[in-house]
């Protein structure tokens, strides 16, 4: 609002400047009932109008609509009275474009076209009757020395003014409006723009929080895999320890170091596991794979079940979220062996390289467990639905159990 009072003001002085209109105003009051309208009432008509046009132009803001009205009906009121148009009355063009930029186009071009329209009249009115201001020429007055001492003021014709010509006073409106839509259009665009720019840090922040849940959702699973395989070990070895302690010290001493083995072993997955964000760790201690299968068949031995493994077609590198998956279903299939398949069960373990995927196959003869039962099997088949893979797991057709799993490879290293 500062702004714009200091804009009514500025009209108000380059008004009195440019035409010093109190005289014209003064000159025009005691013209004679012919030459239009006349007598003091004019000097308040104009005083009432350009205070009512210094109120719109400085409220243009607040209230568009009401202070365009109220801007035209001074304007209006100042032509009725007979006073030409006057720098005062850029307000209505003013206010036409603060309404553009305001209102969509559904209501700023009616607008538009209604004080067209009014233009029109006024001028086609004027030129009609010959008398009208839009014919008068623009009557500069001045107060010289005679005049001075009269009271009087003196008005001279300085050639036809410029609101007279209908196309000058249409290039003015359409101008104005012009500016105000197109300030509309440039807030509108910008507008966009902040709203794309919230989406994109929307879609940002969402693609942050599904990159955190799915790295805690694979460190939850490497967890449960270390822990649930190493303590399963050291529950066994443990139990045949106990059982052998009395009669066999020997074999309790040999369960013992398995425990110690693998307890350290466990620990140090742990430790891998929960320094996955350091790539410093992961340089040092590279997640496993199945080349470090024959190891964890060395302990799952220890623990007293029995391992046979098979490897089909020739072992190539493979990417590295697939050796990991491969490896902790095998781990996790042999896990569920121990605690599940019973006393005197042995296991196999296929691996089998193709062109396109890698196949993992874990069988036992024992007595089998139940599919689907525990976060093991859950965890498996999680693993394989992000590498778009196949998961079977059940009874085998010679008993025990079976999990079958075939990993797509893309872009396998050679």
């Amino acid at each position: 609002m500062p702004q714009d009072a200091a804009l009514a003001s500025a009209l108000f002085v380059v008004c009195v400047l440019a035409n010093d209109p109190l005289a014209l105003v003064h000159a025009m009051a005691g013209r004679p009932a012919g030459g239009g309208s006349s007598g003091p009432g004019v000097v308040w008509v104009w005083w009432v109008a350009a205070a009512l046009t210094m109120v719109g132009v400085t409220l243009r803001r607040r209230w568009p609509m009401p202070m365009f009205l109220l801007c035209v009906l001074a304007a209006a009121a100042r032509l009725a009275a007979g006073v030409p148009p006057t720098v005062v009355d850029l307000a209505v063009p003013i206010l036409l474009a603060t309404v553009a930029a305001r209102y969509p186009r559904s209501v700023s071009l009616p607008v538009l076209g209604g004080l067209l329209l009014l233009g029109t009249v006024w001028l086609t009115y004027g030129t009609l009757t010959g008398h009208s201001v839009a014919t008068v020429a623009l009557q500069v007055c001045h107060r010289d020395a005679a005049s001075a001492q009269s009271g009087g003021a003196a008005c001279h014709h300085d050639g036809a003014h410029i609101w007279g010509a209908p196309s000058v006073l249409g290039s003015v409106l359409i101008a104005a409006w012009a500016v105000g839509a197109g300030d509309r259009n440039r807030r509108a665009y910008l507008a966009q723009l902040q709203a794309r720019a919230q989406d994109l840090r929307r879609e940002r922040d969402q693609r942050a929080a599904l990159a955190v849940a799915a790295e805690r959702g694979r460190i939850s699973r490497e967890v449960h895999d270390v822990v649930a395989h190493g303590l399963a070990l050291i529950v066994v070895q443990a139990q045949g320890g106990e059982a052998a302690l009395d009669s066999h010290p020997a074999a309790t001493r040999s369960a013992l170091r398995t425990i110690v083995t693998t307890g350290r072993d466990s620990l140090a997955d742990m430790r891998r596991v929960l320094t996955a964000f350091d790539d410093l760790e992961h340089a040092w201690h590279p997640p496993p794979g199945l080349t470090q299968l024959p190891g964890l068949l060395t302990r799952v031995r220890a623990a007293g079940t029995p391992v046979r493994l098979r490897v089909e077609g020739t072992a190539t590198m493979l990417p590295s979220a697939v050796d990991l998956s491969a490896y902790r279903i095998v781990q996790e299939a042999l896990t569920n062996v121990v605690k599940h398949a019973g006393a005197g069960a042995s296991a196999e373990v296929v691996v089998s390289y193709r062109d396109t995927e890698v196949g993992i196959e874990v069988s036992d003869d024992g007595e089998g467990t139940v599919a689907g039962g525990g976060n093991g099997l859950r965890g498996m088949r999680r693993r394989v639905t992000l590498l778009s893979g196949d998961l079977e797991a059940g009874p085998g057709d010679k008993g025990g159990f079976v999990v079958r799993a075939a990993l797509p490879v893309q872009g396998r290293h050679a």
